[in-house]
């Protein structure tokens, strides 16, 4: 979890994520839409598959990036959980209890 956490840190690499979750994209279609060198690009793309964030996949000569929706979930999943985010809790309000739902 800590690769994702690490991942998501970093805004050029949610604007990524961001482009991915419209369609597939090459490194040169996201290399178009973020400006940043090929090479730091390229670190980025290292750290977003190493945290399992995006699949890769080869067509030619071209890689083609996607963005890996389940392990997003997970994460998103786990940091609601963590925060108790949606599950029902107590607020003592003057004296009177009411139940809410976390948001």
């Amino acid at each position: 979890m800590a690769e994702i956490y690490k991942a998501l840190a970093d805004p050029t690499r949610r604007r990524i994520l961001e482009l991915l979750r419209e369609q597939a994209m090459s490194a040169g279609d996201i290399a178009d839409q973020v400006q940043v060198s090929k090479p730091t690009l390229s670190g980025h793309f290292t750290v977003l598959k190493t945290a399992g964030l995006i699949d890769v996949t080869r067509h030619g000569t071209t890689l083609i990036y996607r963005l890996n929706v389940s392990v997003l979930e997970e994460a998103i999943m786990s940091l609601m959980t963590t925060f108790k985010v949606g599950e029902a809790r107590e607020v003592v309000s003057e004296n009177v209890i009411t139940k809410t739902t976390g948001v």
